[in-house]
């Protein structure tokens, strides 16, 4: 508990930052029951993370994630005024959104890890869940962070505008999270205003992804007259309107909204015909398969859905509520090998994300990692296992935004910031023996290219540090060959502001002025030796390596491509993961 003051310290400048607690300083040494834990044992380990939830929020840009990410904390009463994104009308920035950058523009470009407990107010036994919430960036110029961390979650809530539907950027995420056998909690949000019918919203997710959306709460009032929700029975009381619970405004939704929750009858007394309908439509969900089924759902057949208004703070607590009962726990994982890691296994960890850049004072690298196995406890040396080298943690954090405070032990689910841990890159593992290592994250598709050169030949050795720099932590993919050399190398990134990321952070972190030139090709394909030379000698093709030693072939544009498959079918030309055409 003696970590709770020196956090609320750091937090000192944060006003709105009136409670502030930190998982592991109140919860590492209780167990589920509340009793007193034998820190490491097997079974300590697994009741651990019976109670951790680890997700992320998808989306679209604009759909609303960080004001979902703050609305979140705020019931979790892990803040106690709410943010909104560009923090107008009285209302304060968002945590979560702490580069220049994202103040500017309004927007997330990178990943931020939120962690805090929570107790649903559904469950009778009284569970402190441990949430491990990481808020990734909405705008499709850097859908590879999102890709990243959806690597280190076990569930996933996708948000979808009512007046939008499924937008692209929201598609593509989803196709990774299926490819991942990521379980999808469906949020429909800014129900407040004007937007489609719920049973037209509905119809679109099972018709365009396959994906059957089984409500849990149904929206009482159309969408721009958002009243409350209908909570919807399940099993034998599938479909039936159990409760109405009714929400009520506050000033800007800076504050969580007062519920009230009515019987059936008192809803119908009420809202009158509004409600009716409300009833009416969940019957009709019923009729036609649309209820719960806990094994569809993480087997990523349904998922369930609930209507929000995130800025409002309404139906908030219902989403937390869900996770808490719905979202598995961490589970096993398989390495390289196909064994799985059991979360009872000895401590291992795969590291998902690196950030440089937080700390204005310094220039500082954190690399969030994924407790996958056992305990971690701050200062344990482990095993860098793509080096063999041993690795001291004596610097470990918690993460809220930009804020930060010391963890003294982390268990399986939980999302930990390594401090200046310059050898290490998304995808690596560390480890307690026995000895693992998880297989590496992929690199997904590139869509747009650049030439980077540095301004002055006297910089060139900053040049080569930043750009060797900025590539480790995956901010762009960096490609070489012979004829191009090291003096030019290739930029290729999901989108065209990823360049001005690196062009913003080379001249702030390292003092070198980059020049960036587009480079004319639309995809990238996976390749190999055999197949290098011959693509070199067609028009509007140009083979890279990558710096993993991957060979990826840059084709101008589809019809080339096209071609190419056609023509020489021989060839190895094989999509990168999340490939759009």
């Amino acid at each position: 508990m003696d970590e709770l003051p020196a956090m609320a310290s750091l937090c000192s400048s944060f006003e709105r930052f009136s409670a502030l607690s930190t998982p592991h300083a109140s919860t590492a040494g209780d167990s589920v029951t509340g009793g007193p834990a034998t820190s490491g044992s097997a079974a300590d380990v697994r009741a651990q993370a019976r109670r951790r939830r680890t997700f992320a929020v998808i989306s679209h840009p604009d759909a609303g994630k960080s004001t979902l990410t703050e609305a979140l904390a705020l019931h979790a009463k892990v803040i106690s005024e709410a943010g909104a994104v560009h923090g107008k009308a009285g209302r304060k920035a968002t945590v979560s959104d702490w580069m220049e950058m994202e103040k500017a523009r309004g927007i997330s470009v990178s990943s931020t890890a939120l962690q805090f407990n929570y107790t649903s107010s559904e469950s009778d036994d009284g569970v402190v869940n441990v949430v491990n919430l990481v808020d990734t960036p909405g705008h499709s110029d850097f859908s590879e962070d999102t890709y990243r961390v959806l690597t280190a979650v076990d569930a996933a809530v996708m948000l979808i505008d009512a007046a939008k539907g499924l937008e692209p950027q929201t598609l593509k995420l989803f196709q990774v999270c299926r490819h991942r056998g990521i379980p999808v909690i469906t949020v429909i949000n800014k129900w407040d205003r004007p937007g489609r019918a719920p049973l037209e919203l509905l119809d679109e997710i099972d018709e365009r992804i396959g994906l059957t959306p089984t409500p849990l709460f149904w929206p009482v009032g159309i969408a721009g007259d958002f009243r409350g929700l209908l909570r919807r029975g399940t099993d034998d009381r599938a479909g039936e309107a159990l409760e109405y619970i009714k929400f009520t405004r506050t000033a800007g939704g800076a504050r969580i909204a007062p519920e009230e929750h009515l019987t059936p009858d008192g809803a119908l007394d009420r809202e009158g015909d509004v409600w009716t309908e409300a009833a009416e439509e969940s019957e009709l969900l019923s009729a036609s398969g649309q209820d719960h089924d806990q094994e569809l759902f993480l087997a990523g057949q349904t998922s369930p859905v609930i209507f929000a208004s995130a800025m409002l703070n309404f139906g908030v607590r219902q989403i937390l509520d869900t996770l808490v009962a719905l979202a598995p726990p961490p589970r096993a994982r398989l390495d390289v090998d196909g064994s799985p890691r059991e979360v009872d296994d000895p401590f291992s960890a795969v590291v998902f994300k690196v950030q440089a850049g937080m700390d204005t004072a310094h220039r500082d690298r954190l690399a969030f990692m994924r407790v996958v196995s056992g305990v971690f406890e701050r200062g344990m040396v482990v095993t860098h296992a793509q080096t063999g080298k041993p690795f001291a943690t004596k610097y470990a954090l918690t993460v809220f935004g930009r804020e930060r405070s010391t963890v003294e032990d982390a268990y399986p689910g939980d999302v930990v910031g390594l401090v200046n841990a310059t050898a290490l890159a998304p995808g690596h593992t560390l480890y307690v023996d026995p000895k693992v290592e998880f297989p590496p994250i992929p690199s997904f598709a590139p869509e747009h290219f650049a030439i980077l050169r540095a301004e002055s030949a006297s910089k060139y050795k900053q040049f080569r540090k930043a750009v060797d720099q900025l590539d480790s932590e995956g901010v762009v993919q960096i490609l070489r060959n012979d004829i191009r050399g090291d003096a030019s190398p290739v930029m290729a990134a999901v989108g065209p502001m990823q360049f001005e990321v690196v062009s913003a952070r080379m001249k702030a972190e390292y003092n070198v002025e980059p020049r960036v030139e587009p480079l004319g090709y639309a995809l990238a394909r996976r390749t190999d030796a055999a197949s290098a030379d011959e693509l070199n000698r067609q028009r509007g093709v140009e083979v890279f390596t990558r710096s993993d030693g991957v060979l990826l072939a840059l084709v101008s544009d589809k019809w080339r491509l096209q071609y190419l498959l056609k023509e020489m079918p021989e060839l190895t030309l094989e999509p990168l993961v999340a490939a759009t055409d």
